[in-house]
C-alpha cells in the first residue's frame, strides 16, 4: 500500500523490482492512489487497485468489497499516513510490515504487526528498499522502468520539435506548498541562458492546477526567448515521454522531478524548503543547489543534524537563497558531460 504522492510512487518502484526479481512467482497487488495509477498501472504482473480519497466514505466501502474475500501473505504498509492506516485495516494479512518507530508517525505502529529496521537520515527510496531487506530479499540494482505507451511518445513528438531540449517542471502542484517554487524572474533568466549560450530550447511541464498554469504564463511573459508551455496540457504518460526527450530536467521537490530521474534523465534539483539526501533525485543528487542547511539556520537557528530528519521549511523566501548563477552553472555542468 502507498498511495500517494508522485514523486514516493516512483521511489517505491525499485522495491517493486526487487519483489519481481526475486520473486517472480509471487503476485503483487498495489493498493494506489487514482493520480498515480495513471502512471504505473500499466506496469506488467502487478494488480492495481485504486483507492480514490475524493470519495471519501465511497473510498473505504469500494477497498472493503474487493478485499472482503482475500487474504495476503505480506501487507507492505508503506504510507505512514491515518488515511492509509485506516485503508489498511481492510487488508487482512499475516505480516503487516510497517515504518520502524521513528518513521511510523500518525500512529502507524498501531496498525502493523512488525516493522522494518530503524535507519537513520536514508533517503525515502533507500527506505523502501527496507520492505524488501526486511523480508530476506537483497535490493536488485535500481530499475524503474516506467512503461511509455507509443501513443504517449507520438502524442510528444507532436507537441515538440525534434533538437534536444531543457525541461523546466517550475512549481509544486499543490497551493499551500508554494514554498517549494523559485521565482519566475530566475527561470526566465535560466530559459534565456540555455537558448543564447546552448541553443536549448526550454519546454515548461507542470500539472492542471489553476496555480500552475498561472506560474508557467508569468515565465512565458518574463521570457525574452518564449519556452513551449506544456502545463496542464499532458496527461502523466505524455508528461513522461516529454521528460524522456530532454536534454537535462530542472525542478524543485516535485513529482516531475523523480520520474525524470527514473528515466535515467540528469536532475539538477531546486533545494531550499527540503532536504534533498532525503527527497533529491536520487541518482543525480550532486547536481542539487542545496540552499537547505541555510534555510534551516534561518527559520529555526539550528544545524541539520540538530533537527528530525527530513524537517521541512515552510517560508516562500528560503527558494530565494538559490541564486541564478549557481543553477545555470550546474546546467554547463550537464550539458558540456551531455557533449563529451
Amino acid at each position: 500500500m502507498r498511495l500517494s504522492a508522485l514523486g514516493d510512487v516512483t521511489h517505491v518502484l525499485p522495491t517493486l523490482r526487487t519483489l519481481q526479481q526475486h520473486w517472480p512467482q509471487c503476485h503483487i497487488t498495489w493498493v494506489i492512489g487514482k493520480t498515480e495509477a495513471t502512471l504505473v498501472n500499466d506496469i506488467a504482473g502487478v494488480e492495481f487497485i485504486v483507492f480514490d480519497k475524493s470519495k471519501g466514505l465511497k473510498a473505504y466501502r469500494a477497498l472493503y468489497e474487493k478485499m472482503k474475500n482475500r487474504r495476503f501473505d505480506v501487507l507492505l504498509h508503506m504510507q505512514a499516513a491515518l488515511r492509509s492506516s485506516l485503508a489498511s485495516l481492510l487488508i487482512r494479512a499475516d505480516i503487516r510490515l510497517g515504518f520502524d518507530r521513528a518513521r511510523a508517525t500518525n500512529g502507524q505502529r498501531l496498525f502493523t504487526n512488525a516493522r522494518i529496521a530503524p535507519q537513520k537520515r536514508q533517503h525515502v527510496l533507500d527506505g523502501f528498499l527496507e520492505f524488501a531487506i526486511a523480508l530476506g530479499l537483497e535490493p536488485a540494482p535500481l530499475r524503474w522502468d516506467i512503461p511509455i505507451p507509443s501513443e504517449a511518445r507520438e502524442a510528444a513528438e507532436r507537441m515538440l520539435p525534434g533538437e534536444p531540449f531543457l525541461v523546466i517542471n517550475p512549481c509544486s502542484s499543490v497551493r499551500a506548498r508554494n514554498w517549494r517554487n523559485w521565482s519566475v524572474e530566475s527561470y526566465a533568466a535560466v530559459i534565456d541562458h540555455a537558448f543564447e549560450t546552448h541553443g536549448l530550447r526550454t519546454v515548461l511541464t507542470g500539472g492542471p492546477a489553476a496555480n500552475e498554469k498561472a506560474y508557467a504564463e508569468a515565465i512565458v511573459t518574463a521570457c525574452r526567448h518564449t519556452p513551449i508551455n506544456l502545463v496542464g496540457r499532458t496527461t502523466l504518460k505524455q508528461m513522461l515521454a516529454v521528460l524522456d526527450k530532454a536534454a537535462v530536467v530542472i525542478a524543485p521537490d516535485t513529482g516531475p522531478a523523480h520520474m525524470a530521474n527514473a528515466l535515467g534523465k540528469k536532475v539538477i534539483g531546486l533545494y531550499a524548503t527540503s532536504n534533498p539526501e532525503r527527497t533529491g533525485p536520487y541518482c543525480h543528487r550532486e547536481l542539487t543547489v542545496n540552499r537547505y542547511p541555510e534555510a534551516i539556520r534561518m527559520e529555526y537557528g539550528k544545524d541539520v543534524e540538530d533537527l528530525r530528519w527530513g524537517k521541512r521549511v515552510r517560508n516562500p523566501e528560503a527558494m530565494l537563497a538559490i541564486a541564478t548563477e549557481e543553477v545555470i552553472e550546474r546546467l554547463t555542468q550537464v550539458i558540456g558531460s551531455n557533449s563529451d
